[in-house]
């Protein structure tokens, strides 16, 4: 992972704080017990069963260190009230077609374009920081340049 801070709403530090709680219990006990019965049903060398729960159990102790990592890193982002676009920011835009969006900018753990939710490291959320309402702004995605006008922030 690199270096630089993981930015979280508090809605998004609670889900990851859950989900590692829940991966360090359940999912850990779970894979544990599923070694164990794999072990026990016999020669260790050819039995797949063995190797399959060897091969989850090193994934799920990936992806707790992963989230450990994560949340020693992360920074809170306040719900913010101002007149340019930054993390946390709601932003509502409309296209020269006049189909409309509305986005809320958060950190790349909590994207979710389905549900409003776009990364901050994403093409159109890199492109809204630091508009104002107003603006128009040009973005470069893999579908082609698309072009916004910020109609309002919250």
């Amino acid at each position: 992972m690199e270096s630089q801070g993981i930015f979280l709403t508090n809605d998004g530090l609670q889900r990851a704080a859950h989900q590692l709680e829940f991966l360090r219990t359940v999912k850990r006990a779970e894979i544990a017990q599923y070694l164990h019965d794999a072990k026990e049903s016999g020669d260790v060398i050819d039995n797949a069963a063995y190797e399959e729960a060897k091969s989850q159990y090193a994934q799920l102790e990936g992806r707790i260190l992963e989230l450990e990592e994560m949340l020693a890193r992360a920074q809170l982002i306040d719900d913010v009230h101002s007149d340019i676009v930054s993390l946390g920011s709601v932003v509502h835009l409309e296209t020269s077609n006049g189909r409309t969006y509305c986005y809320k900018l958060v950190g790349a753990f909590e994207a979710e374009p389905s549900a409003g939710r776009i990364s901050n490291e994403s093409p159109v959320g890199k492109a809204l920081l630091g508009h104002k309402a107003g603006d128009l702004v040009i973005v470069s995605t893999p579908g082609g340049v698309k072009e916004y006008t910020i109609t309002s922030i919250e």
